[in-house]
């Protein structure tokens, strides 16, 4: 158990339940991560979507990996799967609550894996959130650039990609018993 603490960066807690003042520049550089994290996945993402509307909207699709994958401008205003196209103002809703949840757990977040997995989360709901915000038709009703078309699925984008890629390392995290704070804890 000490050992895995030591890798996962477990606060230290003092007899009073106070963390010591060595904890915090660990919580700190965690936030510095989680911030890194997702400003790398939102620039990605932005500079793709950029790209896909310079260069590929309103022209023919582009095959990657013959009738496997495809590049294919397309706009968005639903979920995944087009499910919601009337809904656009909640998904918008929606993506700016996981923002402010993302920020406010931020200050209680001491395990590097839950930075990496947050940070995607947050870049990723940037990434569609800018779209929604600025993209026609309107403030909070823009679509959102999707692009990636793999056969038989739906068509995604990069934020798409860090969601579902910071949701499964959430999982698994929880699974292994890690929480933010950096404990670990058996059920």
């Amino acid at each position: 158990m000490a050992e895995a603490e030591r890798i996962i960066g477990t606060p230290e807690v003092g007899e009073d339940g106070a963390q010591p003042e060595s904890a915090a520049p660990k919580g700190r550089r965690r936030i510095v991560a989680l911030l890194v994290v997702a400003l790398l996945a939102y620039l990605v993402d932005l500079g793709s979507k950029m790209l896909v509307v310079a260069k590929l909207e309103h022209q023919p699709s582009i095959q990657v990996i013959g009738d496997l994958l495809k590049f294919d401008a397309i706009r968005n205003p639903g979920a995944a799967f087009g499910f919601g196209e009337a809904f656009t103002i909640i998904f918008t809703c929606i993506a700016a609550t996981v923002i402010v949840v993302i920020v406010r757990l931020a200050r209680k977040l001491y395990s590097l894996p839950w930075a990496i997995a947050l940070g995607l989360l947050l870049g990723g709901a940037l990434g569609n959130l800018t779209d929604r915000i600025f993209r026609s038709p309107g403030v909070f009703r823009g679509a959102v650039v999707d692009f990636i078309a793999p056969a038989h699925f739906a068509v995604f984008n990069l934020a798409d990609s860090a969601i579902v890629c910071g949701g499964i390392l959430i999982v698994l995290l929880s699974f292994k018993g890690l929480d933010p704070d950096g404990t670990v804890h058996k059920d």
